[in-house]
């Protein structure tokens, strides 16, 4: 690091847990953001905040005003512009430093496949069950770690999935993809504003932890948040021996 970083990032090189070889690291890494929404503004914002040296964010739509309640990343100025330069606009706006690529396209199963085994972490801040359970393939087939976290009116949820742990489950051990759970949209069910920003956050910390050799301690637990009594819940996720994509007969 340079005399400019040591200064940026004083506040990281303070922390024992972090310091800087912690710091270097993530100066170092690649992050790959799927959305660049509710939760994808907040993560991008604070990973590139934070230094992580490159960030590939992937997202096909466009600003829309009603996007402005919760997306914190844009802007109004911004509506109509793909979202993904949107973001990349925000970062350079607090840290020209960090490397930002942005994808304006869907992260269909051939791109992921090009783009999980460059990165050394997948934040999955999409809003459906296929493009999940896309990333989750993705990163079981090519052993890297997937922080994955989702918000719908006042309840969200936050996991760390890593195939490179014997005993770790995928996200499909805990949502099958053949288990009939029906789509939820914030187009027809809302959102409340702060709550993508908690979830958002929270995926930050985690993907910040991974990147910069913490690790994080939520891998096999699944986190669920409810936002009207602000009331935080664990429970255990076994890995499934005979889950489609990680267990014996996945790969």
């Amino acid at each position: 690091m340079n005399d400019a970083q040591l200064l940026r990032y004083s506040r990281h090189i303070l922390l024992d847990e972090l310091g800087v070889e912690g710091q270097d690291r993530l100066l170092a890494s690649h992050a790959l953001v799927i959305g660049a929404g509710g939760l994808g503004s907040p993560v991008a914002l604070y990973l590139g905040s934070a230094g992580v040296g490159r960030l590939t964010v992937v997202d096909h739509d466009t600003v829309d005003e009603t996007n402005l309640q919760r997306q914190i990343a844009h802007k109004l100025a911004g509506v109509g512009r793909p979202k993904a330069e949107s973001v990349r606009e925000a970062i350079a706006a607090i840290n020209p430093d960090v490397q930002v690529t942005p994808l304006v396209q869907r992260a269909d199963a051939a791109l992921l496949d090009a783009l999980v085994p460059t990165a050394d972490v997948v934040i999955d801040c999409s809003d459906n069950f296929t493009t999940r359970h896309a990333i989750n393939r993705a990163c079981v087939k090519h052993r890297k770690p997937l922080v994955s976290g989702a918000a719908i009116r006042f309840d969200g949820q936050l996991g760390v999935y890593d195939a490179a742990q014997p005993e770790a489950p995928c996200y499909a051990c805990v949502f099958p993809e053949d288990s009939g759970v029906e789509e939820v949209r914030c187009a027809t069910m809302g959102v409340f504003a702060p709550l993508v920003g908690i979830v958002g956050t929270l995926q930050a910390a985690e993907a910040l932890k991974l990147l910069s050799g913490m690790g994080s301690r939520l891998v096999g637990r699944l986190l669920m948040i409810e936002g009207r009594d602000l009331a935080f819940n664990e429970i255990a996720l076994p890995r499934q021996p005979g889950c489609p994509v990680c267990g014996s007969t996945g790969h």
